[in-house]
């Protein structure tokens, strides 16, 4: 909701696996949140920390909130959770519909969760599990965007 945790996570993860599989230039890849309570602020420490320990840098990401024209700009819009989708589509115009979707729904059949959960009010293996998720729904999306290339 506030671009601080799991958001700007699954950017600088997916960010570092566009990296990786050489693709950079040619993926654009974003984060917001659907309220602008922490806009220009980091993503929290917590995240960071258990980001950085798996080789992720989030240090220059900032939060932001949505803006209308990220329904045009980006082919993705993904949601962490249900209400965050719920949001995205009272938000949309109907022609870019298509284009908002859980990021789970990338995770494969071996993620049993929907949701990635919010860490914020939990202990440091909330934000593990959230990492573990949003590699799953990282690594799907890219085989997914690659598959669906031109």
């Amino acid at each position: 909701m506030g671009n601080i945790c799991r958001s700007p996570t699954a950017e600088g993860v997916f960010r570092e696996f566009v990296r990786r599989a050489g693709m950079v230039g040619r993926i654009e890849t974003d984060s917001c949140g659907t309220i602008s309570f922490h806009s220009g602020s980091p993503p929290d420490p917590r995240a960071q920390a258990a980001a950085r320990q798996r080789g992720y840098d989030l240090s220059d990401l900032r939060a932001r909130a949505l803006s209308p024209d990220d329904f045009e700009r980006f082919d993705y819009v993904l949601a962490m959770d249900a209400e965050n989708l719920r949001y995205l589509e009272e938000h949309c115009a109907d022609r870019h519909r298509d284009r908002i979707r859980l990021f789970l729904d990338f995770a494969g059949p071996t993620v049993e969760e929907f949701e990635v959960p919010d860490p914020y009010y939990g202990g440091d293996a909330g934000f593990e599990r959230v990492l573990d998720l949003i590699e799953a729904g990282a690594r799907g999306l890219l085989e997914h965007i690659r598959s669906n290339q031109p």
